[in-house]
């Protein structure tokens, strides 16, 4: 994909509303998300229903500016994580995917309380054609008296500033034919004259996969 300058990669925590970069905010919600959880001596009391989750912190491959920190029960499926990250970020024709560690693929139907544990990487592919990749890494498990539903959005990138092709402003739009080379990142104004016409652009969203196939967000 083409050189693309920008302007950081902050993100809103959704928990306390405080702004934080991208390194910042896998500190920051180690700390605030201590509030809801339970340690080991106080579970052992057995004074409260307590819920375990894993917390992901997910991001494009290549394409790290695009990030999410996700709050994932570890008793959803990866069918439900692939349902959430489609939704959120991926989904345009319907196309196939799939989650990996290493070499071996891992089944949509399997809990991942059976597979994951804290330090583990995972790669995810959507599309085997345009392909969009993303990673994901297990920074903790913890319990929690609060239930939630199977994925919750802790943290997200703000959207990237991504400064038009053809002059200082924000882009847009993304022309499909262009989006490899240095032309393909328009403004609107610059969009209105750009030669390969309106049916090659796409809009410019808060996604890794912005530009590719036909997403639109």
């Amino acid at each position: 994909m083409s050189r693309r300058p920008r302007i950081g990669s902050k993100g809103k925590c959704s928990l306390c509303k405080s702004t934080f970069d991208k390194s910042g905010m896998t500190r920051h919600l180690q700390s605030c998300m201590g509030r809801t959880q339970i340690d080991d001596e106080e579970s052992s009391k057995g004074s409260t229903s307590l819920f375990k989750f894993f917390h992901f912190i997910v991001e494009g491959y290549e394409l790290p500016e695009y990030w999410m920190h996700l709050k994932v029960s570890s008793h959803a499926r990866f069918g439900d994580l692939d349902s959430f990250l489609r939704e959120i970020w991926l989904e345009c024709c319907g196309h196939m995917s799939a989650f990996s560690i290493g070499r071996d693929e891992l089944s949509m139907n399997k809990k991942l309380t059976y597979i994951l544990r804290p330090g583990m990487e995972l790669r995810y592919k959507y599309d085997f054609g345009s392909t969009t990749e993303l990673t994901l890494k297990v920074v903790s498990e913890f319990k929690s008296n609060i239930k939630t539903g199977e994925v919750e959005i802790l943290a997200r990138n703000d959207p990237p500033q991504i400064i038009c092709s053809h002059c200082d402003n924000l882009a847009t739009r993304i022309c499909t034919e262009c989006i490899y080379s240095d032309a393909g990142w328009l403004c609107d104004d610059c969009a209105e004259d750009h030669k390969c016409g309106e049916d090659m652009l796409l809009p410019v969203v808060n996604s890794p996969r912005t530009g590719v196939c036909g997403y639109v967000g």
